[in-house]
């Protein structure tokens, strides 16, 4: 990976869940599930983060690590007028602070945090699911598209920590833009 560009970046979440709370739950309700907001995940190349519902799934493979640009959610509450929602209800494993997201569908990128890095695939997006109408406000999952993040592929193992990270991408971001609702374009993979 040749990377031009490094962004300081936050990691403010790192989502493990064992199982599905919302994916085949239309009519039961979200289902309570262990979730943990870890300080520090382990992530396997080819795998996904260990301990979470995508690791090692072969349908998930290609994207069975997700990305949030916080900011997004921001913007969701803001125009939906609350204060804040919660990251977490989201769903996706890492919930970054100062990352535009829709650049890196189709490119190879890494993040490092804590002293290790881990090399991802921006694979395709993460789009949002009529579950966010009920857990984060009406209106959530129309508000969310464009700004659900990204799916990705783990292409080397390591660790992520919760807290100051560098981005490094080989295409230049704009993270005053992170906010914004982007079309995001699925992109094949390497």
């Amino acid at each position: 990976m040749s990377a031009a560009f490094d962004y300081d970046v936050e990691i403010l979440h790192l989502l493990v869940s064992p199982a599905h709370a919302y994916f085949g739950r239309a009519r039961d309700g979200a289902a309570e599930v262990p979730t943990a907001d870890a300080d520090r995940v382990e992530v396997v190349a080819g795998k996904g983060i260990v301990g979470d519902r995508f690791f090692g799934k072969a349908a998930h493979m290609d994207a069975a690590l997700t990305l949030l640009a916080v900011e997004g959610l921001e913007a969701v509450a803001g125009e939906l007028g609350a204060d804040a929602f919660d990251p977490l209800l989201t769903r996706r494993n890492v919930t970054l602070r100062g990352a535009q997201l829709a650049p890196l569908l189709g490119q190879e990128f890494a993040l490092e945090a804590g002293g290790s890095t881990v090399r991802l695939f921006g694979g395709r997006p993460a789009h949002p699911c009529a579950w966010m109408d009920r857990m984060l406000a009406p209106g959530a999952h129309a508000a969310m598209r464009g700004r659900g993040g990204i799916r990705c592929r783990a292409l080397s193992s390591g660790f992520l920590h919760r807290g100051p990270a560098v981005l490094l991408s080989p295409v230049p971001l704009h993270p005053e833009r992170a906010g914004e609702a982007q079309m995001l374009r699925s992109s094949r993979l390497p």
